[in-house]
């Protein structure tokens, strides 16, 4: 079967002057992008396995010599064959982390075999006869980044943070961004921790109420490693409301009553999130009586409605009577059989 030609530069996206810094910080960023057991995505394992194969050749000088010895006018996916004196060639890749080779993964079979390297790279560097090193597969623990010798493992991320956030209810009801400034832990070049204020705009998310909690991916605290940085997550707390009271999605208020509004009933209006509307008070409501309104509570997240608003009546007395209200109200406390007391 022909063997395709592979462009290893290519496979790092790198040039073919990339300095040995550039290939380590290259491969470190697809390494930790694509290792098996951070991207479960299709793909993502054969692509690591390219990436490795590359940085294997690349990263070792008399690997990259030898390879670059091909030219530069090959492309990838072309069939190849090696020419006259490349089967006399042996490169000793060992056995164990670190080893001989200059790549030196040796991946520990513990998740289970990857798959070997490529027909192409064994045709090259894989001994006498060009399949030698055909038991030499690419393996990889089951754990953080297991696979890659300490030199090469990848860089530990940065620490996430908490922090509160008090907004309006208005602001949870109708959406909005809001723009806070955090004191942020970062480092230096040298490493050394630092304090630097950053600002972030925060989209508040259809549904959040009290408690809702947002993450900001890669907004927290920045790896002294140079590893990627940690999750900012922020906790909303609603700031006191002139009005309703806030349970979950629902919202409570308190409706003050005339006491003939109460006995009459009628209609009053409601001051509503969503704007004003009409309740209906039934006859004879008493004082700490709950009316409903469907709907019109904080809308819930995944469009899956909204809580209802809860109407407390509380009946209230005129603080000072006029002459004729006085009057009235004597001449129904003579004819009224009404008694509030059973006693």
């Amino acid at each position: 079967m022909p063997v395709k030609f592979k462009d290893y530069y290519a496979t790092l996206g790198v040039s073919r002057g990339a300095s040995a810094a550039e290939l380590k910080k290259t491969y470190r960023k697809l390494a930790r992008q694509f290792h098996p057991d951070v991207n479960k995505a299709a793909g993502a394992e054969a692509r690591f396995k390219e990436v490795n194969e590359a940085y294997e050749v690349l990263n070792d000088p008399e690997k990259r010599k030898r390879y670059d010895a091909l030219g530069a006018n090959w492309r990838g996916g072309q069939e190849f064959t090696p020419p006259p004196g490349w089967g006399n060639v042996h490169f000793d890749f060992g056995g164990a982390p670190g080893g001989p080779g200059g790549g030196g993964f040796g991946f520990e079979n513990i998740g289970g075999e990857a798959g070997g390297f490529s027909d192409f790279f064994e045709m090259l560097f894989g001994g006498q006869g060009g399949g030698a090193g055909r038991d030499r597969s690419f393996r990889y623990r089951t754990g953080r980044f297991g696979g890659l010798r300490d030199e090469e493992a990848m860089p530990e991320s940065g620490q996430d943070q908490e922090a509160a956030f008090t907004v309006s209810l208005d602001d949870v009801f109708h959406g909005a961004t809001k723009s806070i400034a955090l004191q942020a832990e970062t480092y230096d070049q040298r490493g050394a921790p630092q304090r630097a204020v950053k600002n972030y705009d925060v989209k508040i998310p259809a549904g959040a109420t009290e408690g809702t909690r947002i993450r900001l991916a890669g907004q927290g605290a920045s790896s002294p490693h140079g590893g990627p940085p940690g999750n900012l997550y922020l906790t909303l707390h609603l700031a006191p409301h002139s009005l309703f009271k806030v349970a979950g999605h629902d919202l409570d208020m308190e409706l003050p009553l005339a006491p003939w509004e109460a006995a009459l009933g009628g209609q009053v209006t409601i001051p509503a999130l969503a704007g004003a509307v009409t309740l209906t008070i039934p006859p004879g409501t008493a004082s700490g009586q709950r009316l409903r309104l469907r709907g019109k509570g904080l809308p819930k997240p995944g469009g899956r409605g909204a809580g209802d608003l809860y109407v407390v009546a509380k009946i209230v007395v005129p603080p000072k009577l006029s002459a004729k209200e006085r009057g009235l109200l004597e001449e129904l406390a003579r004819v009224s059989t009404f008694r509030p007391r059973n006693w």
